[in-house]
């Protein structure tokens, strides 16, 4: 019998690569070597497996996160806690690629994501960017467009087919990656900061 750690690391594989409604129970069941009936005698169903798995890969990384220095400047706190973000997506592309498919759809894994893991991570950018805000060094930005802002550019660390188009070596070195995360997030945070001085975008 796989142990823990990896029947829910060969789950989020499959999830990655079918998406969850391709994965289905007996699917998963082959790609763990298990019987076919494994998913719902352990979890109780492919929904509370597919939960376990993205608990497993996105719990630690954003407790991570909430570990930056409350001392830094204000921009300082979110460059960090961009790149932070961008780096756990360099780390766990697997996690990205399910991410970036649920948030087209209108679902209950949806509403999980948002609830544990895109609200939380949200918020801890919110005092930053209100004393920032406050101060006239970054325009007022409402929710929304700061998820739009920050979030879907990670899009730019996966690699896949179209970043193999556009120049990117393949595969990228981890140096590589979390190189391409530092710079996204200087990106993403230079231009957040630019729109305070002049009040608007």
């Amino acid at each position: 019998m796989p142990e823990e750690e990896s029947i829910l690391q060969r789950g989020l594989e499959a999830f990655a690569e079918l998406g969850y409604e391709r994965a289905s129970a007996r699917e998963l069941a082959r790609r763990l070597g298990v019987s076919h009936n494994f998913i719902n005698d352990r979890y109780g169903s492919k929904a509370a497996f597919w939960r376990a798995a993205m608990d497993s890969a996105l719990e630690a990384p954003l407790a991570r996160l909430a570990q930056v220095d409350p001392s830094l400047d204000d921009a300082e706190q979110l460059r960090q806690l961009i790149t932070g973000f961008y780096r756990t997506a360099a780390d766990t592309s697997r996690i990205e690629r399910i991410m970036l498919d649920e948030l087209s759809r209108d679902t209950e894994r949806l509403d999980y994501l948002y609830e544990r893991y895109i609200a939380p991570t949200l918020q801890l950018m919110m005092p930053s960017i209100e004393r920032l805000v406050a101060s006239g060094r970054m325009a007022p930005i409402p929710m929304d467009m700061l998820f739009f802002v920050v979030i879907p550019p990670v899009s730019g660390i996966l690699e896949g087919p179209l970043t193999r188009r556009l120049g990117r070596p393949m595969p990228a070195s981890p140096e590589q990656l979390t190189a391409t995360a530092e710079s996204l997030a200087a990106i993403v945070v230079n231009g957040l900061l630019a729109t305070g001085a002049a009040g608007s975008p």
